[in-house]
């Protein structure tokens, strides 16, 4: 199984993972009750893809809002990016926003920060 589907709620984003693009989209809220539950098969997808393929990986992100626990396995999963870019992994970020929301735009940066692959934050 190497799609990944998960349906937003409330309170969670939609997730789909297209293994063959090598493309991982979230789009939405990210404040669930139980964040490592939620994204254990996001991490499990992304782990797997980058061990089993060679190919490129882009994240793309349209993420609202995020409370701490989403944000912490975020940067779980940028930090396993980062550790692969260093072996010449061809890795990327592309984080959308709505303008108005610069909370958003902020958060991104600081991901940003930490990260030495391509991390575009494009906002609309």
């Amino acid at each position: 199984m190497n799609e990944l589907l998960i349906n937003s709620t409330q309170s969670s984003p939609e997730i789909r993972g297209d293994w063959e693009n090598g493309i991982l989209y979230m789009k939405g809220d990210s404040y669930p009750e139980n964040s490592y539950e939620l994204y254990s098969d996001v991490v499990a997808w992304v782990s797997r893809f980058l061990k089993e393929t060679s190919s490129p990986l882009t994240l793309e992100l349209s993420l609202v809002y995020l409370n701490t626990s989403s944000i912490k396995v975020m940067m779980d999963i940028f930090d396993e990016m980062e550790e692969m870019h260093q072996t010449d992994r061809q890795v990327s970020v592309k984080w959308f926003y709505d303008e108005d929301n610069e909370r958003v735009a902020e958060l991104a940066e600081e991901f940003k920060e930490d990260c030495s692959f391509p991390f575009d934050i494009i906002g609309g």
